[in-house]
């Protein structure tokens, strides 16, 4: 799972609402189409951390 931050509002899969700037964890599945979309920009956080870090050098991984 990885810890994104949502650019857009996004409906998840089970018809749960997500505002933009809301945080969610995610499979890499899911993930690779939510970039694909523009929902979210390549940023990725720890739970509970700001996602602090220049915007190209997170890393999106497993948390």
């Amino acid at each position: 799972m990885v810890y994104v931050r949502l650019e857009k509002e996004w409906t998840d899969g089970n018809g749960v609402g997500h505002s933009a700037g809301d945080m969610i964890d995610v499979d890499a599945a899911t993930l690779a189409k939510l970039q694909a979309a523009g929902i979210v920009a390549g940023e990725s956080a720890e739970p509970g951390s700001t996602g602090g870090g220049q915007e190209g050098t997170d890393w999106l991984g497993p948390t």
